[in-house]
């Protein structure tokens, strides 16, 4: 999270992160960044850690959180 944050701050994108439950991430997006917020989110979570197995990330995309899954 902390990564993505970085990220965004550093490639001047203004979408946010606004919540975190469990193992997922909440955004409030602006439309023209989704391609570049989606790219950054999945790098950076399937980067988080290495492991022995691929550690795979996904994206859900919606109006509101039920949409998005």
């Amino acid at each position: 999270m902390i990564r993505i944050f970085n990220r965004f701050n550093e490639e001047g994108i203004r979408s946010k992160m606004i919540l975190q439950v469990h193992d997922e991430l909440n955004f409030s997006v602006y439309p023209e960044e989704k391609e570049r917020v989606e790219k950054i989110v999945l790098e950076e979570m399937q980067r988080a850690y290495e492991l022995r197995v691929p550690l795979i990330a996904d994206c859900g995309w919606g109006d509101n959180w039920l949409e998005a899954h």
